[in-house]
């Protein structure tokens, strides 16, 4: 079992890479402030591309650790939403190699205002988004149940992932500094989960 520490480690940094990610990345309200963004601010776009595919290996390596405080009680649930939360990790890494695939085409020229908007319109693409989106927050709100019926955490790290799971439907409609600031909530669940999983002995049971 020495591994565990080491995924819980990955854990963590996974979802600190994750949240420092959303902070550096440049808010635009349209395809024109997008496109200038990447063409004025390059560095900063690649460093977010590198630091959500820094987020997505890490997490990704954390899942074991996650799947530690799973015996019987929500193992299935666990399994569930351990998979759907790899499909939402490995999007966040093809998420990443599309943002830098996206600044070659912007500053070689090739991907203008209307050429963006119809990029953003494709059929595939949109399918990629909405399957990341959805394995992300839909794994975390499975996983956050999960957790409650296993009861081998405090009650506030599932509510913690819940909670941001479900803000999902209001971040769009509040500031953008407050909208960010809610993928904290995930931090601190999967800090709650890393703590949990490094403990001696028996999980205990809360609740």
């Amino acid at each position: 079992m020495d591994w565990v520490p080491i995924s819980a480690a990955l854990l963590v940094t996974g979802a600190l890479a994750l949240c420092l990610g959303a902070f550096l990345l440049p808010s635009s309200d349209g395809t024109a402030e997008t496109l200038r963004i990447v063409q004025h601010q390059g560095g900063q776009w690649l460093t977010v591309a590198a630091i959500f595919f820094l987020a997505s290996v890490c997490l990704t390596l954390g899942v074991p650790a996650i799947l530690t405080l799973f015996d019987r009680r929500g193992w299935a649930l666990g399994m569930i939403s351990a998979l759907m939360l790899e499909v939402g990790f490995i999007g966040t890494a093809g998420f990443a190699m599309l943002m830098v695939f996206f600044r070659s085409l912007v500053i070689t020229d090739a991907l203008r205002d209307k050429g963006l908007e119809d990029a953003s319109s494709e059929a595939g693409l949109a399918v990629f988004l909405a399957v990341w989106v959805a394995g992300l927050y839909l794994g975390e709100l499975l996983l956050g149940i999960a957790l409650l019926r296993a009861r081998a955490t405090p009650r506030w790290v599932p509510f913690a992932l819940i909670a941001h799971a479900l803000s999902f439907a209001i971040s769009r409609f509040l500031p953008d500094v407050l909208g960010k600031a809610l993928v904290l909530l995930l931090v601190a669940g999967f800090c709650g989960i890393a703590i949990q999983a490094t403990q001696p002995g028996p999980n205990r049971r809360y609740g």
